[in-house]
């Protein structure tokens, strides 16, 4: 599939499946807005350069995503969380159970959406929506 077509479908099923949990997860020092806001925009950072950057880096020429999922999962998450703490964190917060709960909701928010993913590709879904014949 074109990776572009791919970001314009996958990115709004992401935030569909992310922003709840950070809607439900985040502690309680965020207000709904920021919850919502923090689905839709950290999900904007890094969804791109998974989708579109790094497949053509880690994907070998046989297909095998392995060096791909370790890297663009790993990555996801981390860079979520260390945006978010750079744009809400305190200092105050630091090392506190709030920050805590704050980038565990993140880290759940994106393994389950690595998982829902995961399993609509296996479903085949995307080629029966894009691909004719």
């Amino acid at each position: 599939m074109n990776p572009w077509l791919f970001l314009l479908i996958g990115y709004p099923v992401t935030i569909a499946v992310e922003t709840p949990i950070l809607m439900l997860g985040l502690s309680p020092r965020h207000p709904m807005s920021r919850r919502i806001f923090a689905g839709i925009w950290l999900t904007a950072c890094t969804y791109p350069i998974v989708v579109l950057v790094m497949p053509r880096l880690l994907i070998g020429p046989d297909g095998d995503r392995t060096l791909y999922l370790i890297v663009a999962e790993t990555f996801a998450p981390v860079a979520e969380c260390a945006i978010f703490w750079l744009a809400f964190g305190k200092r105050a917060e630091f090392g506190k159970r709030s920050m805590w709960w704050d980038l565990s909701a993140i880290v759940l928010a994106n393994l389950t959406s690595f998982a829902v993913g995961e399993a609509l590709g296996r479903m085949d879904w995307w080629r029966a929506l894009f691909v004719s014949g």
